[in-house]
């Protein structure tokens, strides 16, 4: 009986064992990175966060010199990259700040967006690159190479 409680324990712990992530070739380098685009279309604060959660992920996943991520703020998405955003939560300001950190990363804000919210470029944080048209970006971006990722 006792062995059988033993095999039993044994094949419990070995299902629960998890399975490591198969790289696919070229395996992500600096001369050869994985590439990224995530939008942020939302001002709705979980939403926001969820995504930089996952650009967090990904980046700490393959190494911050092993990917490149972009990230493009449009529609009311444009706000979250606002130097005095409208959050509730305040921790996600630094979050996003954070985010910004790492050099793998870029923020875009759309130009159309910011002329209809009228936004000027001085409101935005530091370093936020301004593009004509966000959604063209995500397709240009595409176009060359990059993953399109929507959490």
């Amino acid at each position: 009986m006792r062995r059988i409680i033993l095999l039993l324990m044994l094949a419990l712990s070995i299902s629960f064992v998890r399975a490591e992530t198969e790289l696919t070739e070229p395996k992500p380098s600096m001369v050869n990175p994985r590439k990224f685009v995530f939008p942020i279309t939302s001002d709705d604060e979980d939403e926001v966060s969820h995504v930089l959660s996952s650009v967090s992920n990904v980046v700490k996943f393959y190494g911050v010199n092993k990917c490149e991520v972009i990230i493009v703020a449009y529609s009311k998405g444009i706000r979250s990259l606002l130097k005095e955003p409208k959050f509730f939560d305040k921790a996600l300001q630094k979050r996003l700040k954070s985010v910004m950190m790492y050099e793998s990363v870029e923020f875009i804000a759309c130009h159309n967006t910011m002329k209809t919210y009228e936004i000027k470029k001085k409101d935005l944080l530091k370093d936020v690159e301004v593009v004509t048209a966000g959604i063209v970006e995500i397709i240009e971006r595409q176009l060359d190479g990059y993953i399109y990722v929507r959490p």
